[in-house]
């Protein structure tokens, strides 16, 4: 049984065809999916998966990207539904320095008010980083993060940074990217992170993995993810599998 920590499911790219992506994804072993709400426009649309489908849950909060937008009373509906018992974790946030439609101050004020929003519902959180790696390993260490912990998203940063990381209570999780024949620092980080602390993801419709890349990503191709992890680690798919569910169901609380 796989599970897709991280999937954008609500997307527009499966206007067609969500329901039969989903139950391919379910009968490829897909047991356990977390979609990902991340502004005022997919908060709701990830909800309404979540309510649709049992095996759905649902991860809420404000994007870098999206962080201009935020007012004080997202974040006041934001805190009450992260109550509901299906949304399982705050995110995806933190710091986008390669689009930055966000002003940077902005960006860091909004990411430090989840944070502490997460602290106060003990919810752990889920982190975007592109190209900020130093900036948002010192707003975890400054909010006090790991008292909540969480999943650094779709990982493309160092061992150093990983180790970090991993000593702030988080968990590192892979997407496609780790399935490229050129992905070297991904794969050596992979070979390094303890086996309890492992994830895995798709993002889908972005970061599609090898074989399909340049195609659209789904849910279901989780389990090629899986398949480069466990060339990396020497280890059976299904060992790859059932490691990386029972960290994602003992950090998130998925049935």
């Amino acid at each position: 049984m796989f599970t897709d920590t991280h999937t954008h499911m609500d997307s527009p790219s499966f206007q067609e065809d969500r329901h039969e992506a989903l139950m391919r994804a379910y009968e490829a072993g897909v047991t356990r999916i977390v979609n990902v709400g991340f502004n005022r426009e997919t908060i709701p649309t990830t909800l309404e998966l979540s309510r649709t489908y049992d095996f759905v849950y649902a991860v809420l909060g404000w994007h870098p990207q999206d962080a201009k937008d935020m007012t004080p009373e997202d974040l006041e509906e934001l805190e009450e539904l992260l109550k509901l018992p299906k949304v399982v974790a705050l995110g995806e946030i933190g710091l986008d320095y390669y689009w930055d439609t966000s002003p940077k101050d902005v960006q860091a004020r909004v990411f430090r008010e989840q944070i502490r929003l997460a602290k106060k519902l003990g919810k752990p959180i889920v982190i975007h980083n592109r190209d900020a790696h130093q900036d948002i390993l010192e707003i975890l260490k400054e909010e006090k993060a790991a008292e909540v912990g969480g999943i650094m998203h779709c990982f493309s940063g160092s061992w150093e940074t990983a180790k970090m990381c991993l000593d702030m209570n988080f968990h590192i999780s892979f997407g496609g990217p780790v399935s490229f024949k050129n992905a070297k620092q991904p794969k050596e980080v992979l070979a390094r992170v303890p086996l309890d602390r492992l994830l895995l993801e798709t993002d889908a419709p972005y970061l599609t993995p090898h074989p399909f890349r340049g195609k659209r990503n789904e849910t279901g191709y989780v389990r090629y993810v899986a398949e480069a992890a466990a060339e990396i680690r020497g280890m059976s798919v299904e060992e790859i599998a059932r490691i990386t569910t029972e960290n994602a169901v003992k950090l998130l609380g998925l049935k």
